[in-house]
């Protein structure tokens, strides 16, 4: 098999990059990043020294950055869900909305969880603290946006919701959607009900003790 795909299933991004997969039921293989297998490790590292993770393999190209993968996978592989529209102008509206989860939502999530696997005791505190400042002003807009709306960019799932599914998951885990959001909620039960996420979900469970914030006892 020539597609190969480097990351772990804990991994936001990588969760990211697999829901486009497997949206489309595209064969690939996963090669999982751990200590458990080294090898994995060095071949992305030969590849891709920048050290960041997921990075997409096919014969002798790779891919790095989720949303460039996944418009590639588009590009080469096709499938029945597109994932970017075909028109120019709909199709930057779901580049702005991917930008907007992996930005103002994961972002602000990255930074509290490397707060507290700091071990510092104050950088914990001053990580959450600013990430739940940020995920605030991310709802509030999104709670506006998504009225109306199925999907990030309307009807259909788009790139923009390959991005939001794992972004809003660990966002909650960081700081509670809370009732005055019930848009941000339902659209996050929306994402977690998609089976393509689901399953990323179900692959990523053994791990949930990693989360250095608590992994809530749902979802």
């Amino acid at each position: 098999m020539s597609l190969v795909l480097y990351g772990h299933p804990f991994s936001s991004y990588t969760q990211k990059a697999l829901v486009a997969l497997y949206e489309n039921g595209i064969a690939f293989e996963f090669r999982c990043l751990g200590p458990d297998k080294p090898e994995h490790t060095d071949d992305w590292l030969r590849l891709w020294p920048l050290a960041k993770f997921p990075l997409l393999r096919d014969g002798q190209r790779s891919v790095v950055e989720t949303s460039i993968i996944i418009e590639y996978l588009q590009l080469a592989y096709g499938g029945p869900q597109r994932l970017l529209p075909d028109d120019p102008m709909a199709a930057l509206d779901v580049r702005f909305l991917d930008r907007f989860f992996d930005l103002h939502v994961m972002s602000p999530v990255q930074h509290a969880v490397s707060g507290a696997l700091s071990g510092d005791a104050i950088r914990r505190r001053d990580g959450l603290a600013e990430a739940v400042t940020k995920l605030q002003l991310a709802y509030a807009w999104l709670e506006s946006h998504i009225a109306g709306r199925t999907w990030a960019a309307g009807e259909h799932f788009t790139l923009a919701d390959c991005a939001a599914a794992p972004a809003l998951f660990y966002a909650d885990w960081t700081h509670p959607v809370g009732d005055a959001y019930p848009g941000v909620r339902a659209y996050r039960s929306r994402l977690l009900a998609r089976p393509s996420f689901a399953r990323a979900v179900e692959e990523a469970r053994p791990y949930r003790p990693l989360f250095p914030l608590g992994a809530p006892e749902r979802d």
